[in-house]
């Protein structure tokens, strides 16, 4: 500016005053963001720019110079690019899976006495990536199933964890592909891809196979997709579901008992036999233990427990049978025991033939004389019996021509006079031939006894003779006859047979 100064005697004179303002740092920094990166994704390579920004002050100098800085734990660095610009870098690989948002505080600082200071807050997000495959808790998996399960059983559930997210976390579990025993895994079990619930698609047997062994594989819905499998091992336990098997005595396909040899002069202690069975099934379920259940002869013969030896308890005596007959059981030690049981007979003789011998001593032979001669008869009755019955057709055929005859008699209205005469016999002749008729066949316990009575019929009262028919009236017909055979009573037949 200029001044003048001028004096009462108009005098003055002029002078240039120039005034400088010294700055004073009351401005703080001020930042201004031109860019922002948000979200990153995880994967980015170090060096990435994130963000870019401007601090500035408005004070000069000192006061006005800025410089700008961020926390060191964090994976990015700051660069100052052209004049006030900064821009932000990555420094360090970004894991979403352990910091999905980094808060950033940019501060300004100029270098003023005293300092100015500005703080700016920015918001960075991670973009996931999938970049973890899912995992399971457990390297294997061991699970024990009774058998005999039910179609359909819940076995077990297994469970993975991705670390990504939402489709990157998305698991599907599957089961690899095998085979056991020549058929598919997929038709022993089946697992839910949702959930890793695994399911029995069939009862299992212990006795088939003992375990399963598997791979189950669990994918995510990334792309591309990661995944990871474990293996699972089914053991299936034994339960009580057979009975012990009996392998000897063998019993005879005929049905009938085994027989085993003791010599009559056995001693206590003399081993007749050894009862040897099995069970299919493991552990305490396979412990057989062997009883005597039933011997003709009580305390001739015990049974070892766990040996199932058959040995004679005493000495054998005369009076002893030939034949006897023992009942052994079989029991396992399950829950509930299972048995089975052998029945076979002790012959108590030194020989083969002695046996025999013995044997038909004790049962008397069949006769084959005997059996033929009862078959001689069977058939002689049934002849007899079908003779008889057509000789009841024949007089009943003859009977229905004798009634036609008169019915067409009647209708004509002729007379009757000089017809020949009958040879019919009449209907009470009929039933006194059948009431005289009879055979009798009696059978008794000893076939040679059977026989076959035949009685003599009478035929005096029930035949017409010729004679009879000469002497009386032309026709030989009765007034009954005339009846129609619906109005004439039937004669009852009669066969009887005794078997004694």
């Amino acid at each position: 500016m200029e001044i003048q100064a001028e004096d009462g005697g108009a005098l003055k004179d002029r002078t240039k005053v120039l005034i400088s303002v010294e700055d004073v740092n009351d401005n703080r920094p001020e930042v201004t963001i031109t860019s922002l990166f948000s979200p990153v994704r995880e994967d980015a390579p170090q060096g990435t720019i994130v963000v870019l920004f401007n601090a500035h002050d408005r004070d000069s100098g000192k006061n006005g110079q800025v410089v700008c800085s961020i926390e060191e734990i964090l994976p990015f660095q700051l660069e100052k690019s052209v004049e006030d610009y900064y821009r932000l870098l990555t420094v360090q690989n970004l894991d979403r899976e352990k910091t999905s948002e980094y808060n950033i505080t940019v501060t300004a600082t100029d270098r003023g006495t005293p300092p100015q200071s500005t703080e700016t807050h920015i918001t960075l997000h991670v973009v996931d990536v999938n970049d973890n495959p899912p995992s399971f808790s457990q390297t294997s998996y061991s699970v024990y199933l009774p058998e005999n399960n039910l179609r359909g059983t819940s076995i077990f559930s297994v469970t993975a964890h991705d670390p990504d997210s939402n489709e990157n976390a998305r698991i599907i579990y599957s089961l690899e592909e095998d085979t056991i025993q020549g058929a598919p895994l997929s038709s022993y079990v089946s697992i839910n891809s949702d959930t890793g619930v695994l399911f029995a698609l069939r009862s299992f047997d212990h006795e088939q196979f003992r375990d399963l062994q598997m791979h189950v594989k669990a994918s995510d819905s990334g792309d591309p997709p990661l995944s990871s499998n474990v293996s699972l091992s089914i053991f299936v336990l034994d339960q009580n579901d057979n009975v012990p098997e009996i392998l000897y005595p063998a019993l005879p396909t005929d049905g009938s008992t085994g027989v085993e040899l003791a010599p009559r002069s056995a001693e206590p202690g003399y081993l007749v036999t050894k009862v040897v069975a099995v069970d299919r099934d493991s552990g305490q379920n396979a412990w057989l233990s062997y009883r005597l259940l039933k011997a003709s002869e009580p305390g001739l013969f015990s049974v070892g427990l766990h040996t199932g030896e058959v040995r004679t308890a005493r000495a054998l005596l005369d009076r002893d049978a030939i034949k006897q007959s023992l009942v052994v059981a079989v029991q396992d030690h399950g829950q509930p025991p299972l048995s089975a049981t052998v029945t076979f007979t002790v012959a108590v003789a030194d020989s083969i033939p002695d046996v025999l011998s013995d044997l038909g001593k004790l049962d008397s032979p069949a006769n084959p004389e005997d059996s033929g001669l009862t078959l001689y008869l069977v058939v002689a009755v049934a002849a007899v019996s079908c003779v008889f019955l057509a000789f009841v057709i024949v007089l009943l055929a003859l009977r229905l021509r004798h009634w036609h005859m008169s019915r067409l008699l009647q209708a004509s209205g002729s007379g009757l006079t000089g017809m020949p005469a009958s040879q019919f016999v009449g209907v009470d002749g009929v039933r006194a031939f059948l009431q005289t008729y009879s055979h009798e066949v009696s059978l008794t316990a000893d076939s040679r006894g059977s026989h076959v009575i035949f009685p003599q019929p009478n035929y005096a009262d029930t035949l017409i003779s010729q004679e009879s028919c000469e002497k009386s009236e032309p026709l030989c017909v009765s007034d009954d006859s005339r009846f129609p055979i619906e109005d004439t009573p039937f004669v009852p037949v009669s066969s009887s047979f005794s078997l004694l």
